[in-house]
C-alpha cells in the first residue's frame, strides 16, 4: 500500500493521465446508464409505478398491452376468483385530444377503470377526488404541451369535451403522457372494436382457472411488449457492455505498459527480497485507488449535468444504479491489471538488474 500510493505521487502526470482516461470512461458509462433508464421510466412509469404484480391480457395478445381484448365474460370469470379489491379490469388506448380553443393537439394514453382502486394513480396537483365523467387528470409532462390545470381538451372520435383538474405524476405509457378518466365514459368514446377490457391489473398470487381465452403475465413481460422498450434498452445496454469492455482494455493496457517500463524497478525489488504478491498488490491497489478517485470526480460530473439537462430529456439515474456500475467499474479496473501481473511475476531479478545496467 505504502509503495502504491508513493509511486502515485512521485509519477502524477502519468498516473494523472490514467486516471483522467478512467473519468472520462465512468462518466460516459453513467451517463448512459441514466439515459437508458430515463428512456425506459418515460416509456413505461405507468407500469412500472403501478401497483400491480401481474396482468391478465388476452391470449392472442402476445403480452402486448394495446393489443389486448378481453370479453366481458372473461372478465367476470376472473373476478369470481380473486377478492373485488385484488383486479382492477381496465380500457386502454393512445388517441389524440385537441385542445379546446385552439387547433394544438396533444397525444395521450388513456387509462380507464374503476376508481379509488389499488392502482388509482397519486394527485399531486388539483382535485384529488372521484371524477365526474367530464373530467380527467393527466400526467405532468402534458404541461410541456402547453395544458394547464382547468384546459379542456376534445376526444377526436366522440367530440366530447374533458376537463383537465388534477396532474399526476409518473404516469407516462409509450412515451405519451397517460390521461385517467372514469370508468363510465368510456362507451361513448371508445370505437365499435375497443368496448372490451383491454387488461386486467392483479394484486394477488391466486391461481385463475377456466380462463382459455386469457393468460396471467407478469410485469417485466408486459414491459418488454410496450412499442419500443425492448428495443430500447436493447440497444443501450449494448453500448453500456462495450463501454465497459474497451474500459477494461484501455486500463489492461495503460497498467501493462507502465509495468513494462518499471521492468528494473522491479527487479531491484525482488533482489531485495520483495514478493511477488506484495508488488502484485500494490498494482491492484493502483488501479483501485485511480478508479475511485475517477468515480466520484465522474459522478459529481453527472450530477452537474443533471442539472443543466433539458427538462424534456429523459434522465434517471438511482443511487442504485450509480452504486451497481460503480462497483462494476472498479471490478473491471482490477480485472483489466491482469496482464501487467503476469508481468510483474515473470520478472527475473538478475536478468532485470543485469538488463539495466
Amino acid at each position: 500500500m505504502f509503495l502504491a500510493l508513493k509511486e502515485l505521487k512521485q509519477s502524477k502526470l502519468r498516473y494523472g493521465l490514467i486516471g483522467t482516461i478512467m473519468m472520462l470512461l465512468s462518466f460516459l458509462v453513467l451517463i448512459i446508464s441514466g439515459l437508458a433508464n430515463g428512456l425506459s421510466h418515460d416509456n413505461a412509469s405507468s407500469i412500472i409505478e403501478m401497483k400491480a404484480d401481474k396482468f391478465v391480457v388476452s391470449s392472442d395478445a402476445e403480452g402486448k398491452l394495446l393489443r389486448s381484448q378481453i370479453k366481458k365474460d372473461d372478465v367476470d370469470k376472473v373476478l369470481a376468483q380473486v377478492d373485488e379489491k385484488d383486479a382492477v379490469p381496465m380500457h386502454l388506448k393512445m388517441t389524440t385530444f385537441t385542445k379546446e380553443g385552439s387547433s394544438k393537439k396533444v397525444d395521450a394514453a388513456i387509462f380507464s377503470s374503476k376508481q379509488d382502486s389499488f392502482i388509482a394513480p397519486k394527485v399531486i396537483e388539483g382535485k384529488n377526488s372521484a371524477l365526474a365523467d367530464d373530467e380527467i387528470v393527466a400526467d405532468e409532462s402534458i404541461k410541456e404541451k402547453g395544458v394547464k390545470l382547468g384546459d379542456k381538451l376534445v376526444d377526436p372520435i366522440s367530440k366530447k369535451t374533458f376537463k383537465v383538474v388534477g396532474f399526476t405524476e409518473n404516469q407516462m405509457f409509450s412515451h405519451t403522457p397517460v390521461v385517467h378518466m372514469n370508468e363510465n365514459v368510456w362507451s361513448s368514446i371508445a370505437l365499435p372494436n375497443e368496448k372490451d377490457y383491454s387488461i386486467i391489473a392483479l394484486n394477488t398470487d391466486k391461481k385463475i382457472d377456466n380462463a382459455d381465452n386469457v393468460k396471467i403475465v407478469d410485469k417485466k413481460e408486459v414491459l418488454q411488449g410496450i412499442p419500443g422498450y425492448k428495443e430500447e434498452q436493447g440497444t443501450l445496454t449494448m453500448i453500456i457492455a462495450f463501454l465497459l469492455v474497451i474500459s477494461a482494455l484501455l486500463i489492461g493496457v495503460f497498467f501493462y505498459v507502465i509495468t513494462l517500463q518499471k521492468t528494473h524497478q522491479l527487479g531491484v525489488l525482488k533482489a531485495i527480497g520483495t514478493k511477488n504478491s506484495y508488488l502484485a498488490g500494490n498494482l491492484v491497489v493502483q488501479s483501485i485507488f485511480l478508479s475511485g478517485v475517477a468515480l466520484v470526480i465522474g459522478i459529481g460530473l453527472i450530477l452537474a449535468v443533471e442539472t443543466i439537462l433539458p427538462a424534456g430529456m429523459p434522465f434517471l439515474l438511482t443511487t442504485t444504479t450509480i452504486a451497481q456500475y460503480s462497483g462494476i467499474f472498479i471490478l473491471i479496473s482490477a480485472f483489466g491489471t491482469l496482464i501487467s501481473l503476469y508481468q510483474v511475476l515473470k520478472v527475473d531479478a538478475l536478468e532485470a538488474i543485469g538488463g539495466g545496467m
